[in-house]
């Protein structure tokens, strides 16, 4: 049966979408209902665009055409899944991804697999319902599907690298600025702590000070005798005996 679906990449923006050796496919949901039992099983084909139509079902799951024949064959299946995964009560997945086994090439093409494109093509995928006697249903060919080609050297914008230039100036100039406001925080801070430490020292010293360093008064002394009015001022002793003379008068 030949079924009205379209394989397609998926319209809206998803990253790794198209890529230079894998795409994303929307995954065929409540097609195969109609066609396939559960001892089925759905493959994908894929094709070079210009191959497509020279394209033949196989007629068993032996004769698959595996991935390593691809460079030969210019087609391979892939992607071998039971035909329930596909059923509209089952839990699907939005996409399938075509291309992504890394491993593939190591197998000796005794297993199909789903390996990394070869080139950019383009490609045309069909998704073809196989039984136990040969194939049952299947979709139409997608449009063709262009990988990504990586950009040769010339073509690379500078742009990018001077923005990076940009960014690399303007994060230079913000650490040089945070570095000048955290010596002026950090000088700020310690002629705070060295003014408080000033204070309380110059406290502490007047205090220790008064206590350790202050004289009393000297108190009066009594006169030697024979002194009587030719003595000093009182407290001061007598300096040299002086002739007695006459007291003043009272």
């Amino acid at each position: 049966a030949l079924l009205p679906y379209v394989p397609r990449v998926p319209p809206a923006a998803l990253p790794g979408k198209l890529t230079a050796t894998t795409f994303a496919l929307e995954r065929p949901c409540c097609v195969f209902d109609r066609h396939a039992n559960a001892s089925d099983a759905v493959w994908l084909a894929v094709a070079f665009a210009n191959a497509s139509a020279a394209f033949r079902n196989p007629p068993s799951r032996a004769e698959v055409p595996l991935y390593e024949q691809l460079p030969t064959a210019r087609s391979y299946m892939t992607l071998e899944t039971a035909a329930a995964a596909y059923a509209c009560s089952a839990p699907n997945l939005a996409i399938l991804r075509v291309g992504n086994d890394t491993t593939c090439g190591g197998q000796g093409g005794r297993d199909p697999c789903n390996g990394p494109l070869p080139s950019p093509g383009p490609y045309r995928v069909k998704f073809l319902v196989m039984g136990c006697h040969g194939p049952k249903a299947e979709t139409r060919w997608s449009d063709p599907i262009l990988l990504r080609r990586a950009g040769s050297p010339s073509t690379i914008d500078p742009a990018p690298m001077r923005r990076s230039s940009d960014v690399a100036i303007i994060a230079s100039i913000l650490a040089s600025l945070g570095a000048a406001l955290a010596a002026a925080v950090l000088g700020a801070v310690g002629a705070e702590a060295w003014a408080s430490l000033c204070r309380r020292d110059s406290g502490t010293f007047a205090h220790r000070s008064y206590r350790t360093h202050h004289i009393p008064p000297a108190l009066p002394q009594p006169l030697p005798p024979g002194c009587g009015c030719g003595c000093s001022p009182p407290g001061l002793g007598c300096f040299a005996p002086r002739p007695p003379g006459p007291c003043p008068a009272k």
